[in-house]
């Protein structure tokens, strides 16, 4: 039971760290918000998408306990350095054991790739994070789980993640057009 909450508390959390506005739409794995269009990999058929305020996608792995959040938000937060931009998704985590952090190429750009333990509640959890900076918007990409179940879920959600494409032809940033385009 504590296990149970401490994963929709999870979720719910990560929802929260999540931006306000939504995707406006997701169709053969390409999310659409505004003028960015993002391609995913694919999505295990034992995923279920949930609605969470502010996610653009969050799935709820159920074999494994786990959850997936996906979201992309443009604006002055990409200016935060990567380290910043993971540690706000950490926030609430308590007995961190960064397991592996590295700087890697990520969808012709860099990303932060985070491998790592906490606890969430006093329950453990396990993490596997990936933050891209890219045309002026930040994504983030998060898998959580129970440690005994969590390199299974991990495997798919890598494939999920790392198949990650954006373009955006232009960017909005607070209101105002960015005049960004970006690399073919």
């Amino acid at each position: 039971m504590v296990r149970r909450r401490a994963l929709l508390h999870a979720t719910l959390v990560l929802g929260a760290l999540a931006a306000c506005a939504h995707a406006d739409s997701f169709e053969g794995g390409v999310l659409r918000k505004g003028p960015l269009s993002v391609r995913v990999g694919p999505v295990p058929p034992e995923w279920r998408r949930v609605r969470i305020d502010g996610a653009d996608l969050a799935y709820r792995d159920q074999p494994r306990g786990g959850s997936v959040l996906f979201d992309v938000r443009c604006g002055r937060s990409a200016d935060a350095p990567l380290p910043v931009l993971t540690e706000h998704l950490i926030m609430g985590t308590t007995e961190r054991d960064f397991v592996h952090q590295e700087t890697l190429p990520f969808d012709d750009r860099e990303a932060l790739h985070t491998l790592m333990r906490a606890k969430l509640d006093g329950v453990p959890m396990q993490y596997d994070i990936y933050v891209m900076k890219k045309d002026l918007c930040v994504y983030d990409l998060v898998y959580v789980a129970p440690p005994a179940q969590f390199t299974v879920g991990a495997a798919d959600f890598e494939r999920f993640a790392t198949a990650l494409h954006a373009s955006s032809p232009s960017v909005e940033v607070q209101g105002a057009s960015a005049g960004v385009t970006s690399d073919p």
